[in-house]
């Protein structure tokens, strides 16, 4: 497989196929962000795409799953994706589903017919930064859309018929802004209704615009309880038709995973039990990107 420069996925595509078809993340300034900070965007080209495939044809087929990158391969060119979920359909013919990154930018630039069209070629699950539900703090980390866009993209793949995993960011606002990420964040989330919320605790990127903020003594990330009381407030306002609540990557502070609404009290009872010190949070050498 061709791999250009350092590949991310979502926890969830640890056993899928990973398919590279564009380099880095097609607006790339967010101010928190050090995914692609040395990766221009780009899009590879057709013969190192269908090579590749034609690789995971001979060699990786017990993988059920693909998962196109880099951080937002939905920015494609319709007929250019197409192309490719055709190819995996074609040499792939055992494979049940393809996940991609997407930003709301990216999924304007998609009709309602084109992303149903994705759906029907095996398209099965979009994964989306919403990050923060306060306008404010997405002005503030340079996000593109204020949080109004970035629901009405959201709601988009679900009609549409696709799955849709957002990410939020535990801590975006820095102790000043907590109170309002959280309240802003489960209203957000609550509208838009995905199948799945990934919620990350912050961690700064040295050479990011907000790791020089912190170091300018500009921003104050939330401790260890000001992150938790945080997540509560988000859980606690948060209502999903189905679906789960994951607070269990390497970065967070308490590992929960939550199916709403029924696991939404008992969820809250263990961060409770947590905040009043009756369990241990994770300590900060343990924690990871």
């Amino acid at each position: 497989m061709d791999y250009q420069g350092m590949i991310i996925r979502p926890p969830s595509e640890a056993g899928s196929i990973l398919l590279q078809v564009t380099l880095g993340c097609s607006h790339g300034k967010c101010a928190f962000c050090g995914a692609y900070l040395n990766k221009r965007f780009g899009i590879k080209d057709r013969e190192i795409v269908l090579r590749d495939i034609e690789f995971a044809a001979r060699e990786c087929q017990r993988q059920r799953r693909v998962f196109l990158c880099d951080g937002d391969a939905m920015i494609l060119p319709h007929e250019r994706l197409t192309e490719i979920l055709s190819l995996i359909r074609m040499h792939l013919p055992w494979v049940t589903r393809v996940g991609v990154y997407a930003n709301a930018k990216s999924l304007k630039r998609k009709s309602d017919a084109e992303l149903q069209e994705l759906r029907d070629l095996g398209l099965g699950i979009v994964y989306m930064g919403l990050e923060s539900g306060d306008d404010q703090i997405l002005k503030a980390m340079n996000k593109n859309g204020d949080s109004a866009f970035i629901v009405a993209q959201g709601r988009r793949v679900r009609e549409a018929g696709l799955k849709l995993n957002v990410t939020i960011i535990n801590g975006l606002g820095g102790v000043e802004r907590s109170a309002a990420h959280a309240r802003e964040t489960a209203r957000a989330l609550s509208e838009m209704d995905p199948d799945q919320v990934g919620a990350l605790s912050l961690m700064l990127v040295p050479g990011t615009p907000l790791h020089d903020q912190w170091e300018r003594g500009e921003f104050e990330v939330p401790d260890g309880v000001g992150m938790l009381t945080e997540i509560r407030e988000i859980l606690f306002g948060l209502t999903l038709s189905r679906g789960l609540f994951l607070a269990n990557h390497a970065s967070n502070y308490l590992p929960l995973k939550v199916r709403l609404p029924s696991g939404k009290q008992a969820a809250l009872d263990r961060i409770d039990q947590a905040l009043s010190g009756k369990a241990v949070l994770t300590p900060e050498s343990a924690r990871r990107l």
